[in-house]
């Protein structure tokens, strides 16, 4: 009888022991009792409430930092709430990187983002689960991640507008929903990782003052420019997080806007997420906006406005707060409760049997699979400009090829910002040679320093000169049939409060437009030799490339491309892949042609308000495929403010070869030119077609994306009367024109 009372009690301890193993709690972290939160058949809302009852103020101030310590005695783990993946698991090692935000967004395919997300999404469950067995909770190793970008690239001299989907809210909202849906997953009880969307609300530089800046729109851009991309978001998109801008807002710092967090955000939109204050943004209270006289105060007041989490230790202070009266700690208590939720939501109080990716594999980063998802993207972001009496594609019987330039054997320029480190990157060059190696010579020279070698380089470790680098690359020219340029710019010139002042760049931000002066002098010495000239451009952001467009007879935009950068671009070049790319922004001629960049207004910014000529449209991109657009109907006439226009467009592929075409529809109402949009993108779809074939393309507008807002009502509406749907290749290439009518739900 004591033998078996005996192994009852040992068979009792395993068991028990083996429960506690699978909830991460160690011999010395033992519950007595166990408690409520632990109990996985209650609802998430119980066994948060029931967790944050058992903390002390103390240890609840310490849960909004952005390093959250362990809590032994509960068997909580440290937790860092910090991590990037705005094109893949950044800063935490090896992992895939795609494409730049930027190039993401010039594909205009949404489905083919979800595929990336959802990828991205697997590599960071595995390096979590890495981080995990080596008991590492580090800033970076976490599943909530500061991603996407979703701010309005409404001037092309911001440097960070790289991280963004562009100029168009429209786009900006369909890329950002299947991004987020992608990383956030589709499973009932827990999310995949966290995604967040930033940076609320009104923000797109200037870098060098985002911590003192003040920005001033009219309530029509902030509802139809600035905010349109978090709605959908929060409403369609199920965010789980939203984080603050460093700037102020009509003279509140965003991270402490009652009317950005609570009205709008909470209120009006419903959000139930958690937000985040972006890094350092509470010091930014007292020290850059000078709104508080210390730090105590500065975190009471953004609590209170509705920032729940601090991305640094900013928030340590709020146990102070509490004791001087500033809040209370029902305030701290409700903020603590929705980032605990995150935290259930992601399974990280659950056993891995019940939590889906919590056994996804050490081997799924930077696996052959995600590569290949990398080299897609980076095609179809790919965006010809230009294709002079159809040089390109090059043919695979060419029999040497110069390839010169600053960036074409520079890996620093596939990656972008907030990237990762990839397995095996390809340069220009490399993915050039790789392509045609074997069957041509490849002759390369540098021809020019790149900008932020002669300006980062150390002392008396320079960049050979100018002339000897000229003359490498005219060697090298006059020995080939074909010259490929690559040139541009860099994330190391472009980006986030950089320590970069030289002509051109300031700060992180461009005070010009144009190419560096360097690559425009030696484009000009290789277009004098007469030999077909291929122009390759590096950038995430606009460029004023005007003399480079009259003459250069072939221009292809790659942005920052990702690991299979290089392969992309010579699929392209060499006619393995036709590109059908389309510009997520407005190609300007000179910065000179745009408002002061300090003002917010949109008027003179962007296609759709800017009344210029510009050097390329927004929505443009050229093919080795020639399209017509035969005709397009819609379901009918008349629509009431909540239908959907259903819209069906024929084209066809009148060239020699398949390929992708990108229909996009515009909407525009008549009325007075300054008060409205020029036209306003509210639907497209990325077709293929195969050479001589019709395709009927099919396309669904939701009335709503008509909404204007109304001064009067403080709310949008969708206006009755006449409108026009523009079907076109580009917001500057209209091809059919249909009119409709809006009618109110009376008549």
């Amino acid at each position: 009888m004591r033998t078996f009372f005996f192994a009852v009690c040992l068979l009792f301890i395993t068991g028990c022991s083996a429960d506690l193993m699978a909830q991460g709690i160690t011999d010395g972290e033992k519950e007595t009792p166990r408690h409520l939160f632990r109990d996985i058949s209650l609802p998430v809302e119980s066994r948060v409430n029931d967790l944050v009852s058992l903390l002390t103020l103390e240890e609840k101030v310490q849960q909004m930092q952005s390093q959250a310590p362990a809590i032994p005695r509960l068997g909580i783990p440290a937790y860092n709430w910090w991590s990037e993946c705005l094109h893949g698991v950044a800063r935490n090692g090896n992992a895939t990187v795609f494409p730049q935000a930027i190039g993401m967004a010039a594909t205009w395919d949404p489905a083919l983002i979800h595929t990336e997300a959802d990828a991205i999404a697997t590599e960071a469950r595995a390096k979590y689960r890495d981080a995990l067995d080596k008991d590492q909770h580090g800033v970076y190793q976490g599943l909530t991640f500061y991603s996407p970008n979703i701010n309005i690239f409404r001037d092309p001299r911001w440097g960070r507008g790289q991280e963004t989907y562009g100029e168009d809210p429209f786009l900006t909202a369909r890329t950002a929903v299947a991004f987020v849906k992608g990383l956030q997953g589709n499973d009932q009880h827990y999310y995949k990782v966290v995604a967040t969307a930033k940076h609320f609300a009104v923000h797109s530089g200037p870098e060098s003052s985002r911590h003192r800046f003040d920005a001033w729109c009219s309530d029509r851009d902030l509802y139809e420019t600035y905010l349109p991309a978090f709605e959908a978001l929060v409403r369609e998109g199920g965010v789980a997080s939203v984080m603050g801008a460093y700037n102020r807002f009509r003279n509140e710092p965003c991270c402490s806007s009652v009317f950005l967090l609570d009205e709008i955000l909470r209120k009006q939109w419903g959000f139930k997420g958690y937000v985040t204050t972006d890094c350092g943004a509470i010091w930014d209270i007292w020290h850059g906006h000078a709104l508080q006289p210390d730090d105590v105060r500065a975190a009471a007041m953004g609590l209170r406005a509705g920032s729940d989490l601090t991305c640094g230790d900013d928030y340590l202070s709020l146990a102070e707060a509490v004791k001087k009266g500033f809040v209370n700690e029902h305030e701290i208590d409700v903020a603590l409760k929705r980032l605990m939720t995150a935290r259930f939501r992601l399974g990280m109080f659950d056993p891995d049997s019940l939590v889906p990716w919590t056994k996804v594999s050490p081997g799924s980063v930077g696996s052959t699979g995600n590569n290949r998802i990398a080299l897609q993207v980076a095609r179809e972001s790919m965006v010809l400009l230009k294709n002079e009496n159809n040089l390109l594609p090059l043919s695979m019987n060419t029999r040497s090829v110069a390839v010169i330039g600053p960036y074409a054997d520079r890996v620093s320029v596939l990656l972008g910002n907030y990237n990762g480190e990839p397995l095996h990157p390809v340069t220009i060059l490399q993915g050039i040679r790789e392509r045609i190696g074997k069957s041509a010579i490849v002759n390369y020279a540098m021809g020019v320093a790149a900008p932020e070698d002669l300006a980062l380089s150390p002392h008396g470790n320079h960049p050979p000169g100018k002339h000897k680098l000229f003359r490498s690359a005219m060697k090298v020219a006059e020995k080939s049939e074909v010259i490929i340029f690559a040139g541009g710019i860099s994330p190391l010139l472009e980006g986030e409060e950089l320590q970069v002042e030289i002509p051109g760049f300031s700060g992180g931000d461009r005070t010009s437009l144009d190419l560096p002066a360097g690559q425009r002098e030696l484009l000009l010495e290789l277009f004098r030799t007469g030999k077909p000239v291929i122009l390759v451009l590096t950038n995430g952001s606009a460029l004023s490339v005007n003399w480079e467009a009259a003459h250069i007879p072939a221009i292809l935009e790659a942005w920052y491309p990702g690991e299979a950068g290089g392969t992309a671009v010579a699929d392209v070049l060499f006619g393995c892949y036709n590109p059908a790319g389309r510009l997520p922004v407005t190609f300007y001629r000179s910065a000179n042609d745009l408002p002061p960049f300090e003002d917010y207004a949109m008027e003179g910014r962007t296609y759709k308000y800017f009344r210029g000529s510009p050097l390329f449209p927004f929505g443009y991109g050229l093919s080795y495929a020639t399209f017509s657009y035969s005709s397009a109907n819609t379901d009918r006439q008349e629509y009431l403010p909540a239908d959907t226009i259903r819209l069906q467009v024929k084209i066809r592929n009148t060239g020699s070869l398949p390929g992708d075409e990108v229909i996009q529809v515009y909407c525009s109402k008549p009325g007075p030119a300054r008060s409205r949009p020029v036209r306003s993108l509210v639907g497209f779809r990325r077709s293929n077609i195969s050479a001589g074939a019709d395709g009927l393309v099919d396309i669904n507008i939701p009335t709503r994306e008509l909404r204007m807002y109304n001064h009067e009502t403080g709310s949008y509406v969708v206006e009755p009367g006449l409108y026009k749907l523009e079907i076109g290749a580009s917001s500057g290439d209209i091809r059919l024109v249909l009119n409709f009518r809006i009618v109110s739900s009376g008549k």
